[in-house]
């Protein structure tokens, strides 16, 4: 199955191809960006214990998965909602972590949440990527699926706000 970004930018930007893949429009600043957002990913607890793992990485863009489990639904047998919005955050977060300068950290300032449907699936995927980059200030776009049959089904959708934090060891991982 081919990565589910590369499906949402043939959708928005279909003429941006190079070798049959397709290009992000974003440089990162950082030439080993892709294993600081694996190392920092590593370190985060909650998407162990959601069982999340990074499907896809490009600049500006991060692909998450989890499998469907009874205990991280609500009281109706759907994922909870508060696990979905941890999960966009993430996704959203790496997206503009991936852009960021060595010694920095990224930290969410804020983020709204639609819920268009309940999630239940074999499977979800979260797929962030940023709208807006600034020097501190970017801001992500996140889209979470339930997968079913191999049918994705739209359940969330969210809007980020991030911030660089530079050369504070603290929050370094």
């Amino acid at each position: 199955m081919k990565l589910v970004i590369q499906d949402v930018m043939r959708r928005n930007n279909p003429n941006k191809k190079i070798k049959g893949k397709c290009m992000s429009s974003f440089i990162p600043k950082d030439t080993q960006y892709e294993a600081k957002v694996k190392d920092s990913f590593e370190c985060q607890q909650v998407m162990k214990t959601v069982g999340a793992r990074v499907l896809g990485i490009m600049p500006g863009q991060v692909e998450l998965e989890f499998g469907y489990h009874t205990k991280l639904t609500q009281q109706h047998g759907f994922i909870h909602a508060g696990i979905i919005s941890t999960v966009l955050d993430s996704a959203c977060g790496y997206a503009a972590f991936s852009l960021m300068p060595k010694d920095t950290s990224v930290l969410t300032i804020e983020f709204k949440v639609n819920f268009l449907s309940t999630s239940q699936g074999e499977k979800i995927i979260a797929i962030s990527k940023l709208k807006k980059v600034g020097r501190t200030i970017t801001v992500c776009v996140g889209d979470l699926f339930a997968v079913s049959n191999n049918q994705r089904k739209l359940v969330a959708t969210m809007t980020g706000t991030l911030m660089t934090i530079p050369d504070r060891e603290d929050l370094n991982s």
